[in-house]
Parts: structure tokens; sequence; C-alpha cells
């Protein structure tokens, strides 16, 4: 709490030039111009493509706050799991955010930005004829699963499933509806999203979710003047409630982390206007 508090005002603080200068990421956005920020754009409702074919969602959204900050354009990156460390690191994009679970190994590639701004946890999308009712009946059989996520491990190593790895959710989908795999493991998020969509009246998810996890945003390793303004930002969207607000948007129901974190931080900061 100590750490979340810290970040608060840091965002106005940078306005006003009050960090040190030099030469980083946030001075090369400036003159650029632009704001590269890596999204899903397969993952509704936190960021996929609409009808005119533009990325939007609940992630895309939170970029345009922080391009609106910096005073810039916003160019938004589709990534997917397996390459979005890869392009921060690469210097393709300046900023990450794209339903990425908080996890050590990943704090030695990137640097994740403290508060966490989101969580879900881990289930399966199946077929309700399956009859899938507990985790041990993956045992042996076929399970969809994202290249680079990092529950495909732990329902092969501990609950014997046969993970066959895609690039993105919408070819693991397919091969779901085409009976390629009596399951799709995923983010528990996404599926809830799912299942409002009429495509999917015969399916469920129907295993208790498991490993609920936080999710980190993230700049490059060393970008600590950028990671300092993100967490300002952080700090801000929990506590005005734009999380929220952005689930109601895009129709999900508001996760008990965001509204927890909106809770705890108002509590704290009871005299702030909101």
């Amino acid at each position: 709490m100590k750490h979340v508090l810290l970040g608060v005002g840091v965002a106005a603080a940078f306005v006003m030039g009050a960090q040190v200068a030099q030469a980083d990421v946030l001075d090369d956005i400036t003159e650029r111009g632009t704001l590269r920020v890596g999204v899903k754009a397969d993952y509704p409702p936190y960021g996929f493509l609409n009808e005119s074919g533009d990325i939007v969602g609940i992630e895309p959204s939170l970029a345009q706050d922080v391009a609106d900050l910096l005073g810039v354009d916003l160019e938004l990156v589709p990534v997917v799991s397996s390459n979005r460390m890869q392009f921060l690191e690469q210097g393709q994009i300046d900023l990450m955010i794209a339903t990425m679970t908080d996890r050590n190994d990943r704090r030695e590639v990137v640097q994740a930005v403290d508060p966490n701004y989101y969580s879900s946890g881990t289930n399966v999308l199946a077929l309700s004829a399956a009859q899938l009712t507990e985790w041990e009946q993956l045992d042996g059989i076929p399970v969809c699963g994202i290249q680079g996520a990092f529950y495909n491990r732990k329902t092969e190593e501990e609950y014997g499933a046969e993970i066959v790895a895609f690039t993105g959710t919408a070819e693991a989908l397919t091969a779901l509806q085409q009976g390629t795999c009596v399951a799709f493991v995923y983010d528990d998020s996404f599926i809830v999203s799912r299942l409002s969509e009429p495509e999917w009246a015969d399916y469920e998810m129907p295993l208790p979710t498991i490993d609920d996890a936080p999710w980190a945003l993230a700049v490059a390793l060393g970008e600590d003047r950028f990671a300092d303004l993100m967490s300002g930002m952080i700090v801000d969207w929990h506590l005005n409630g734009r999380i929220l607000e952005l689930e109601t948007e895009f129709g999900v129901p508001n996760t008990p982390f965001a509204q927890h974190m909106h809770d705890l931080l108002v509590g704290v900061n009871p005299s702030i206007d909101r």
C-alpha cells in the first residue's frame, strides 16, 4: 500500500516538469509525437477489432488515457502472448497493456508497473455436452491453448491435458468449434465475454476458476521515469473508478479486483475529488 500511495500525483508531477530531465523513452515519445502501445486485438472486451477494423476495448481506452496525458497521438500495435514482451524489449512499442499476468520471471524481461491494474483466473470453455465438472477430467484429452500462456504447463502437468497450442484466440476458438479440442483453457474474463455471444450458446465455463492472478502493464527495463508515471496513472484509474467505468462500457460485470482497488483507495483518500 505504501508503494501505491507513493504513486499518487506522479502523473501531475510529470506534466509540471518536476522530473529530472534525462534521455529516455518519454523524451522519444515527445519528440516523435506518438505513443506506441502494444495491445491485444483478438481478446474482447479487453482489445478487439470493431466493425470498422479499429482496435478498441478496455485496454486500448487506457492507452488513449496515457497518450492524452502526454499530449501525443496514439498508435495501437497488435500483440499476442508469445511476442508482447519481445516487442517491448526490441523497442517496437513504448508501453504494453496486453492482459499480461504478473509473474516474477516476466519481471526479469520487462519492467512490470505497480500497482496491478487488473486480475483474472484460469478456466475452460467447453461444450455443455462434454459434461466437465472438475479439472481432473482433462486427463488425456486435447485442450486448446495459446502459445506463451503460463497456465498451459499447469494444465498439462497437474491435470494431464494434452495442450494443442495456437498463436491467437481466433485460431484456438475455431479449433474448439471444429472438434480439434474438447476444451479451451484461458482467462475466465475472456470466457465470460464469449459466453454472452449467441454462437457460444451451447458452451459453458464448467470448472471452478483457479489461479486468480493480477495483470501488469509494462515498460522496458530501466525506464524508471515512465514506470513512475504509469504507477501514478494506475492509482488514478482505480481511485477515480475509470476501470470500473470501462468494464461497464464494454459489457463486463465489475470484477472483484477492480471494485476492491477502487474501494481501498477511496478509503485511503476520502478527501480526493472523484
